[in-house]
């Protein structure tokens, strides 16, 4: 489990801390919050407290319990130090080295990652002083990450938002990754197909793309530049991440071609249409129709394209089987030229589609398979981010 502490600072974007430490908390986190007295005018330490299981602490300085000095208590195996929303009081303070709180003495006596979230008025934040102290921090070797843009608690239009929490949530996962992925260019196909038959209808399956979007934001936390082409899925596109919309199998063939040849890896988790019907009616097909029998033509096979012209690129692709698994797995690895290919059985519980877990083995070009236990999507991305890194 990993310990984070949470730095609250007086700003009208306090209230988002709420979401991130709950985020955070979600995702297995042990989250310990740090207050300044400005951030508790806007949010009540006690509302960090419920969601964290901790006391909120806003004093620097210890009580007269003999406990232990709490900058230096809170620090003791942490992993991570986000501060969200930093105000441009308290980036002036890290910039300086002023240490007149308890978060502004905790940064000073950090060793971790920090990570930065500035948050203020779009004035305030282009600022030439402003500025510069976010460059300080940047070369000091903090994360410091860039406002959104929109429109502010003061009524003006610009930069200066603080982050959406979900996107906080996963830049502060990327500091703790390791930069394994740099200067790679990745490609990532995700979610379902849809066939048109008539207006209203189509051919599809039940992926939901949760699998693809794994491999997608774990890239970009590992550091690489990563394209997404996305079928039609209800997930919001991963922060950082280029994203491609398609619908049908052809439109998906076309976006992967025109982002092919500057990828140095390929991840096919995408569930295509093999089939499309032959005939798409301009109208609706009423129930008086008879439409017993769709002619269907079969769609091109995007995996068996990109191995021919593989060249020196790493392509992985996905199997999802219902019988002679690992078999007919290996044969779709050797008949496409895959590097990898990573199957699971659809008969098994918690697998396959529209889930947030998967089951699922890895099998390489030699046949060796890696049978992994049931886990979370986000957690098997890693892991098969792991193999990659030993190809690269």
């Amino acid at each position: 489990m990993k310990k984070i502490v949470l730095g609250v600072t007086g700003g009208i974007a306090a209230y988002k801390a709420a979401e991130l430490a709950r985020l955070f908390v979600r995702g297995g986190a042990d989250v310990h919050v740090v207050m300044t007295s400005a951030a508790t005018e806007f949010i009540a330490p006690l509302t960090f407290q419920v969601l964290t299981g901790h006391p909120v602490y806003v004093n620097m300085y210890a009580d007269r319990s003999g406990e232990k000095i709490k900058h230096i208590d809170l620090l003791e195996e942490t992993d991570l130090l986000v501060i969200a929303p930093a105000t441009a009081n308290i980036l002036a303070k890290m910039a300086v080295g002023l240490a007149d709180n308890l978060l502004s003495t905790l940064y000073l006596a950090a060793r971790c990652p920090v990570v930065v979230v500035p948050s203020m008025n779009v004035d305030m934040y282009e600022h030439r002083i402003v500025q510069e102290n976010i460059n300080k921090l940047t070369e000091h070797g903090c994360h410091v990450m860039d406002p959104g843009e929109g429109e502010l608690a003061c009524g003006v239009y610009g930069r200066g938002r603080m982050p959406e929490p979900e996107d906080i949530y996963a830049y502060a996962r990327a500091a703790l990754r390791p930069n394994d992925f740099a200067g790679l260019k990745a490609l990532v196909s995700a979610g379902p197909t849809r066939e048109p038959l008539d207006p209203v209808r189509f051919l599809s399956n039940p992926s939901t793309g949760l699998m693809g979007y794994a491999l997608a934001r774990a890239l970009k936390e590992r550091g690489a530049e990563v394209t997404l082409i996305s079928g039609q899925t209800h997930l919001r596109a991963p922060a950082g991440v280029r994203t491609v919309d398609v619908t049908t199998t052809e439109e998906m063939f076309d976006a992967v071609k025109d982002h092919y040849e500057d990828c140095h890896l390929v991840i096919k988790a995408a569930a295509v249409s093999d089939y499309r019907p032959l005939e798409v009616s301009e109208q609706k097909v009423k129930k008086t129709s008879d439409l017993s029998t769709i002619e269907l033509a079969k769609n091109r096979d995007i995996l068996l394209e990109l191995g021919k012209e593989k060249g020196d690129r790493i392509l992985v692709g996905f199997a999802a089987e219902t019988e002679d698994i690992f078999e007919n797995a290996h044969q779709k690895l050797i008949n496409k030229n895959l590097d990898l290919i990573v199957v699971n059985n659809l008969k098994e519980p918690g697998a396959g589609f529209a889930v947030a877990t998967n089951r699922v083995s890895i099998i390489d070009r030699s046949g060796a398979v890696e049978e992994l236990p049931l886990m979370e999507k986000e957690a098997l991305a890693h892991h098969i981010l792991d193999r990659i890194a030993g190809l690269l």
